[in-house]
């Protein structure tokens, strides 16, 4: 038998009839899953001959793989006419930290497809919302993108970005990740419109400003450079502040925190370099990890070393090389992509 795609978690419940179910007895959700990895693999500019002989082979298996990859197909030709990017080569991803995304963003096509999910239902969607976006960046990459109004946003590492504007709004969505921003002026976009920035937790106002912003795992947090921000929690939007020039500040979707004094160093991401004084090695680690491909950790006893000092985030090898050199750790891996730090003689 030849060799299926691997299944995946459970599927969301949630459900609103677009796509038509299949005909017939219910497809059991391995069967479905299978076909959606099928479709994404045929998509790939550089499939096999003996990849589709594979899909045929599978294909003649069972006749609930027929069926299910008959539906799947028909439902792709539905999505490829509302520009979905399930349906077209956009979940092509060679890149190794990318394929967790794939495969989360195949059970997301599964759902659609096999039980009739609309879009719209689905735009909230983590998978989908990082899928359909219109910036991103790769683990240690960093660009800049400047958008219609004169406006320049520069992403860091593993940083995703929606842009929409419109005559009411300029509205940037950060979906991950972490953004510096140089705004243009309103009066540049032609008509006065707001610029918004918008994360997982709340809404930043900015006008002619300067500013980081950083979605983290259960709050956001912003670091103004220039001119003046306003931010309203999406579930306290009368609790809002403006931020001034010099100040950083963290908020949750129901409370911001009291102002601090900004971090000297809180953008020098911006020239490539990680700038430290003093900071534990186990938050040390965790902030390199986000510019190094696979897992990195640091032991929680290790959190007495302190780091201080300049280091290219370019090329975390040789920082991971210096700090060896300083500490009294060691460091334990399996492959490149999984690295622990523990104490020296440790085991």
């Amino acid at each position: 038998m030849p060799q299926e795609p691997e299944s995946g978690a459970d599927l969301p419940s949630d459900r609103t009839a677009v796509f038509p179910t299949p005909e017939g007895p219910p497809l059991p959700k391995q069967v479905t899953l299978q076909a959606a990895k099928w479709l994404v693999m045929l998509q790939a500019p550089n499939t096999t001959q003996a990849t589709r002989a594979k899909w045929q082979q599978w294909r003649d298996v069972h006749p609930d793989h027929e069926r299910a990859w008959q539906h799947i197909e028909a439902s792709a030709t539905q999505m490829r006419a509302m520009h979905s990017p399930l349906a077209h080569g956009t979940l092509i991803r060679d890149d190794t930290e990318k394929r967790h995304a794939r495969r989360r963003a195949i059970k997301l096509l599964g759902v659609i497809a096999f039980t009739g999910t609309s879009t719209w239902l689905l735009r909230d969607n983590p998978v989908w919302r990082e899928w359909h976006a219109d910036h991103r960046t790769a683990t240690s990459e960093r660009r800049t993108i400047v958008l219609a109004d004169g406006t320049r946003i520069m992403l860091n590492t593993a940083s995703i970005i929606d842009v929409h504007f419109d005559n009411a709004i300029r509205l940037v969505t950060l979906i991950r990740g972490e953004i510096l921003v140089t705004t243009a002026p309103d009066s540049a976009s032609g008509t006065g419109q707001p610029f918004i920035v918008e994360t997982d937790q709340g809404r930043l106002r900015a006008l002619g400003t300067r500013f980081a912003v950083r979605q983290r795992e259960n709050d956001s947090h912003v670091s103004l450079f220039e001119g003046m921000v306003e931010i309203r929690p999406a579930d306290a939007s009368d609790q809002a502040r403006v931020l001034q020039a010099g100040e950083q500040i963290s908020f949750t979707r129901n409370a911001i925190e009291t102002p601090q004094t900004i971090d000297t160093h809180a953008a020098s991401w911006v020239t490539g370099m990680l700038v430290v004084q003093e900071m534990p090695l186990t938050d040390f680690i965790d902030e390199l990890a986000r510019y190094r491909p696979g897992y990195l950790s640091c032991d929680p006893e290790l959190s007495h070393l302190k780091v201080s000092g300049i280091y290219p985030i370019e090329d975390t090898e040789r920082v991971l090389d210096m700090l060896l050199h300083v500490h009294p750790i060691e460091i334990y891996s399996l492959t490149r992509y999984w690295v622990a730090i523990r104490a020296r003689g440790d085991r």
